[in-house]
């Protein structure tokens, strides 16, 4: 395999592909990702990647089928062209919610994305937070899934909260909380929560003692909104002093973006792995990038170098 390093995007997040580029100090390379009259995707690379080390940026975010489908077929233009080694970069991992069956006759299609992504031709997998760490063993090829804590708890950290606590809005987020709570010396309370439904999270309680404290609620995703808000009015019912809130994907379903921009929250904090319209920002959205964080993936994936030492 040749040593040169070669970056192609699709569609998803431009934007977030092109500062990734600056870091590594290398160009997006060259492709043409449009669509046929018909509506089909139309992907044609427009240079020379002969055994070259092939990363592909392009998270599966809203619309997720259009934006799934580039990355495939990019992947499969790119193993037809005789990449040296393809890597499947993808910020935020769409359908990662569907993970198990919850009830009869539900598919697993978590498990059919990879299954998809691996047949296209990807050799690896770069994710960021993924919603069910589980989703890695559905691949039979590396998985490399990088945590935000870190950056969100620097972030969090130059703030100087007086009185803070972790607040762990579900149990499949505990993990990703004591990791935070760890970072910034606080102490954790969680939240027990019942999904009747799919989309209809109900709160039942918390465990631990907010009042006079400030809240930060760590969390990896923000969809429609619903547990977010829930989750404030109980911390400040249970006499909070303020409530932040950080999450890596924000995916702000239907007015989810509205709904918060009017919410009790004093800020909240996100990432750029999926790209915001102009009407989805307000002054206590804060965007945190990961591009820094993605192109030293990518730098120590290309150089055969560890990726989990970053975190170390």
């Amino acid at each position: 395999m040749s040593h040169e390093l070669v970056l192609f995007t699709g569609n998803a997040n431009p934007a977030l592909a092109a500062a990734i580029a600056e870091e590594l100090g290398v160009p997006l390379g060259k492709a043409r990702v449009d669509r046929f009259p018909d509506g089909e995707t139309r992907v044609q690379i427009r240079e020379n990647v002969r055994g070259r080390d092939a990363f592909v940026i392009q998270p599966t975010c809203p619309p997720v089928n259009e934006h799934l489908m580039e990355l495939l077929i990019l992947i499969d233009a790119l193993r037809r062209s005789s990449a040296g080694r393809i890597t499947a970069v993808v910020p935020y991992y769409g359908y990662a919610r569907q993970e198990k069956m919850t009830i009869g006759r539900e598919p697993i299609t978590a498990k059919l994305v990879a299954d998809l992504l691996m047949t296209a031709g990807a050799e690896r997998l770069l994710t960021l937070d993924l919603h069910a760490p589980a989703i890695a063993g559905f691949f039979h090829i590396p998985v490399d899934n990088l945590p935000a804590t870190p950056l969100m708890a620097a972030y969090f950290r130059d703030l100087s909260l007086d009185d803070a606590i972790t607040v762990a809005p579900d149990a499949g987020g505990v993990r990703r909380a004591l990791d935070f709570a760890h970072r910034l010396e606080t102490p954790v309370v969680f939240i027990t929560k019942h999904r009747p439904a799919f989309d209809e999270p109900h709160i039942l309680g918390i465990v631990g003692d907010v009042e006079g404290r400030t809240a930060i609620i760590i969390d990896d995703m923000i969809s429609s909104g619903g547990t977010l808000l829930q989750t404030t009015e109980i911390l400040l019912a249970r006499g909070a002093r303020a409530v932040y809130a950080c999450a890596t994907h924000p995916v702000f379903a239907g007015d989810a973006a509205e709904r918060l921009r009017q919410s009790p929250l004093r800020q909240i904090v996100v990432t750029d792995t999926i790209p915001l319209r102009p009407d989805q920002h307000w002054p206590g959205l804060t965007v945190l990038s990961v591009a820094p964080l993605f192109a030293e993936a990518i730098r120590r994936i290309h150089e055969e170098r560890s990726v989990s030492a970053l975190f170390r």
